[in-house]
C-alpha cells in the first residue's frame, strides 16, 4: 500500500464540534443533547483507541465505532467519523468496510459542503484503487481531490495529488501527461520550501527522461533530485535509491563503468544490507549486470545467486523475474544456452505470476534468441501481448486525456464565471458611477439655475430700485413745477389783486371823516402785512423750484426713517451737499443703497445699537460711507464674518472699493467704505 501521510486532527476537531452542539446552549432541551452526547462519545472513545492496541483489538474497536457512527443523526458529524472511518479501514486493508464508510463519507461530505472532508475521501478512494492497479479510477479520484484542493486554495496537497497522478501516467507511459502535472507540482511546492517533495517530483522527471531515452537530461533531474534531498534530509536513505537510478541510465547509455560507480557507492553503505536489504538486492543485481557486460565474470554468478536467495526470501516474484532475466542473458554471452534457456524460463513463470507484462516482453524476446526453434511461438506471444499492452495503454492515456479535458472545461467554467462575476461588477460599478454621475449633473444644474436665478433677481431689484429713483424724480419734478406754479399764481395773480386794493383804499384816503381815515388805515396795514406775507412765501416757493433736489438721498432718507419707525432707534444722517449724488452710476447708487441697508440691519440685528449715524462724503476722486454706531462691538480678529459682511465685500469687489472695520468690544463699531467715483457721464456706454 503506498505511504500515505495525512495532517489528521480528527478527534480535536470531533471534539469542538461537540462542545460547540452540546455546550453552547445549556437551557435547550436536555435529553435531546444526551441523545447526542451519548454515541457521539462513544465514537470518539473507540476512534482514539485505535491507535494504542493491537491489530485485532484495532479492528474491534473501528467496527464499534463504524457501527455506533451510523445512529448518529447529524450529518455533520457523520461526515468527519465516516471520513476517519474509511482513512483507517483503507489502513486496516478492510476493503468491503472501507467502501462502505467511504461512500458515507462521500455522501455526507456533500450533504453539509464540507470540502475538506470530501477532498480527503476522494483521496482515500484514490489510494485503494491504486493498490490494486485500477489506474485509471485512481487518477480520477487524484483528480477530483486536487480540484478540491485547487478551490480551497490549498497549494501544499494540491501538488501532492498532481504528483500522485503523474506517477500513475507514469506506469502507464503516459509520460508527456506524467511530466506536466509533475512539472504543476514543482511550481506549487517551491514557494512553500518543500525540499523532500521536490525531491520526489524531480526523481519522478528523472524517471519519465529514462523511459524517453533522453539519458542526459534524465542525469539533470536526478542531480536536482539530490540536491534537494541533500537540504531536506541528507541521511536520508533516497540518496542511494536516487544513484541507482542514475546507474541505471548510464547502464542504459552503454556507460557500465560509470553506472558501476553509481551501483558500488549503494553496496558500500553502512548496513545497507540490514536496513535495506530489498535495495541492495536490486542494486547488487544492476551492479552484476553491468560487470556483466564489461565481460568481467568474476563472482557475476556469485552476485546473482545471493540476490536471487535474497529476493526468494522477500517472496519478490517480480524481482526474481528481473534477476532470472539477467542471468539468463549472462548465460547466453558465455554461449550457454542450456543454462540461459533454463533461467529465462523461470523468469517468465515469475513474470506471468506477478503479471509484471514489461518484463515478460523482455523474457519473451530472449527466448527467441536462445531457442531458436520455438522462435516463432515466442515471437507471436510477444506480438500479441505487446499489442495488448499497447491497446490497454492507449485506452488508459485516452481516459487521463478525456479526465484532463473534463478538468480543464471545469477550469475554463470557473474562469468564464469568474469572468462573468467580473463583468457583472463592472456593470454595477459603471451603473453606480453613472447614478452618481446624473445625481451630480443634475444637482450642478439645480445650482445652476439658483445662481441664474439670483442674478436674474438681483437685476430685477436693482431695475426695481431704478425704477424707484426715477419714480422719486417725477414726484419731486411734479412737486417743484407745482410750487412754481403756485410761485406764479401768488405772485402774479394775488398779489396784483391785492396791490390794487391798496390802490383803490389810497384813493379813497381822500375821504376825511374819521371813520373812514381810521378804517382805510387798518385796512391799508392788513392788506401791507398781507402783501408781505404772500410775497416771503412766493419768493420761498420760487428759490425751492430753483433748488436741485436729491432723489438718491431721499431715497436714503425714507430708508434711515423707516429704521426710525421700525426700531426705535436714533438715525443720524449726514451727506455731502458739493456732490450730486443723482449723478453717480446706477450700480454705484443700488449698491451703496443696499450696503447701507445691509449695515443698518447688522446694527438692528447684532449691535444692539441705539443709535446710529450715516455720513457720506466726498475726498478726490472717491466716496466715502461711514456707519458708526453704540452698539456692544466685538473683536474683530476672533470675531467670525457673517454673511451680512460677505455681501458687502462681494458689492465692492464689483465697484472696486474697499472696507474699513473698527471695533471693539463694548465700545460700538465704525464701518468706513470707499469706492472710486463714477458719474453718468463718465461711464463707459454700453456695447
Amino acid at each position: 500500500m503506498e505511504q500515505k501521510i495525512k495532517c489528521r486532527n480528527f478527534i480535536s476537531i470531533s471534539l469542538v464540534g461537540l462542545c460547540t452542539l452540546c455546550g453552547c446552549n445549556n437551557s435547550t432541551n436536555v435529553k435531546e443533547t444526551q441523545e447526542i452526547s451519548q454515541p457521539t462519545d462513544s465514537v470518539l472513545y473507540y476512534l482514539s483507541e485505535t491507535n494504542s492496541t493491537s491489530s485485532i483489538e484495532f479492528k474491534n474497536h473501528l467496527n464499534k465505532a463504524y457501527n455506533l457512527a451510523l445512529d448518529i443523526n447529524n450529518d455533520s458529524l457523520r461526515s468527519k467519523y465516516f471520513t476517519e472511518l474509511s482513512y483507517n479501514y483503507l489502513l486496516e486493508e478492510d476493503s468491503t468496510r472501507f467502501r462502505v464508510s467511504n461512500t458515507l463519507a462521500i455522501r455526507h461530505s456533500l450533504k453539509t459542503g464540507d470540502s475538506t472532508s470530501l477532498a480527503n475521501n476522494h483521496w482515500d478512494l484514490a489510494t485503494f484503487f491504486g493498490d490494486y492497479a485500477v489506474e485509471d479510477s485512481a487518477y480520477y479520484h487524484y483528480s477530483e481531490a486536487e480540484k478540491i484542493f485547487r478551490g480551497l486554495n490549498d497549494k501544499y496537497y494540491s501538488a501532492r495529488m498532481l504528483y500522485n497522478m503523474a506517477t500513475i501516467q507514469s506506469a502507464v507511459k503516459d509520460y508527456i501527461g506524467s511530466e506536466i502535472n509533475t512539472i504543476k507540482a514543482i511550481e506549487l511546492y517551491k514557494p512553500l520550501n518543500k525540499y523532500e517533495n521536490l525531491y520526489h517530483c524531480y526523481n519522478n522527471l528523472g524517471s519519465l527522461s529514462n523511459g524517453l531515452k533522453e539519458y542526459d537530461r534524465a542525469i539533470e533531474y536526478y542531480d536536482q533530485a539530490l540536491f534537494y534531498l541533500n537540504k531536506s534530509n541528507p541521511e536520508s536513505s533516497s540518496t542511494l535509491n536516487t544513484y541507482n537510478n542514475i546507474g541505471m541510465v548510464y547502464q542504459k547509455m552503454g556507460e557500465h563503468k560509470k553506472a558501476l560507480e553509481f551501483f558500488n557507492k549503494v553496496i558500500v553503505a553502512d548496513s545497507i544490507k540490514t536496513k535495506n536489504v530489498r535495495t541492495f538486492a536490486t542494486v547488487l543485481s544492476n551492479y552484476a549486470y553491468s560487470q556483466s557486460k564489461l565481460g568481467d565474470t568474476l563472482k557475476v554468478l556469485e552476485k546473482y545467486k545471493h540476490v536471487l536467495k535474497i529476493r526468494d526470501s522477500l517472496n519478490d516474484i517480480r524481482g526474481l523475474a528481473l534477476t532470472q532475466y539477467q542471468i539468463a542473458e549472462h548465460y547466453l554471452s558465455q554461449r550457454d544456452s542450456v543454462k540461459a534457456l533454463e533461467f529465462a524460463r523461470r523468469g517468465k513463470e515469475n513474470a506471468e505470476q506477478s503479471s509484471s507484462n514489461l518484463r515478460l516482453l523482455e523474457l519473451l524476446e530472449l527466448l527467441g534468441r536462445i531457442d531458436p526453434h520455438n522462435a516463432t511461438r515466442y515471437t507471436h506471444a510477444y506480438i500479441k501481448l505487446n499489442d495488448s499492452l499497447i491497446h490497454e495503454e492507449r485506452i488508459l492515456q485516452n481516459k487521463f486525456t478525456r479526465i484532463r479535458f473534463e478538468t480543464d472545461q471545469f477550469i475554463e467554467q470557473n474562469v468564464l464565471l469568474a469572468r462573468q462575476r467580473q463583468l457583472w461588477i463592472g456593470i454595477s460599478a459603471s451603473l453606480l458611477i453613472l447614478a452618481v454621475l446624473i445625481l451630480v449633473m443634475l444637482d450642478q444644474r439645480r445650482k445652476n439655475q439658483k445662481l441664474r436665478f439670483e442674478q436674474a433677481q438681483q437685476k430685477t431689484n436693482q431695475e426695481i430700485f431704478n425704477l424707484l429713483l426715477a419714480q422719486n424724480k417725477k414726484v419731486e419734478e411734479g412737486k417743484q413745477l407745482e410750487k412754481k406754479r403756485i410761485s406764479e399764481e401768488l405772485h402774479d395773480g394775488i398779489l396784483g389783486q391785492m396791490l390794487g386794493i391798496r390802490l383803490i383804499l389810497t384813493g379813497l384816503n381822500n375821504k376825511s371823516d374819521n371813520e373812514s381815515v381810521l378804517k382805510r388805515s387798518e385796512l391799508l396795514k392788513k392788506l401791507q402785512h398781507l402783501e408781505e406775507e404772500i410775497r416771503t412765501i412766493s419768493h420761498e416757493l420760487s428759490k425751492a423750484s430753483q433748488e436741485n433736489i436729491h432723489n438718491f438721498i431721499l431715497s436714503v432718507e425714507e430708508l434711515l426713517q423707516t429704521i426710525r419707525d421700525s426700531s426705535k432707534m436714533h438715525c443720524n444722517f449726514r451727506y455731502d451737499d458739493d456732490i450730486d449724488w443723482d449723478q453717480l452710476t446706477a450700480d454705484i447708487r443700488i449698491n451703496i443703497y443696499r450696503i447701507v441697508q445691509e449695515s443698518l440691519q447688522n446694527c438692528i440685528k447684532h449691535a444692539q445699537a441705539t443709535k446710529v449715524e450715516v455720513v457720506f462724503e466726498s475726498c478726490d476722486e472717491q466716496i466715502k460711507i461711514i456707519v458708526t454706531d453704540n452698539g456692544i462691538g466685538f473683536n474683530t480678529k476672533k470675531g467670525k464674518r457673517g454673511i451680512g459682511l460677505k455681501n458687502i465685500n462681494s458689492r465692492l469687489d464689483k465697484l472696486k472699493g474697499t472696507l474699513k472695520l473698527n471695533s471693539q468690544v463694548g465700545k460700538g463699531t465704525e464701518i468706513i467704505i470707499t469706492i472710486p467715483k463714477v458719474n453718468k457721464q463718465a461711464a463707459p456706454k454700453s456695447a
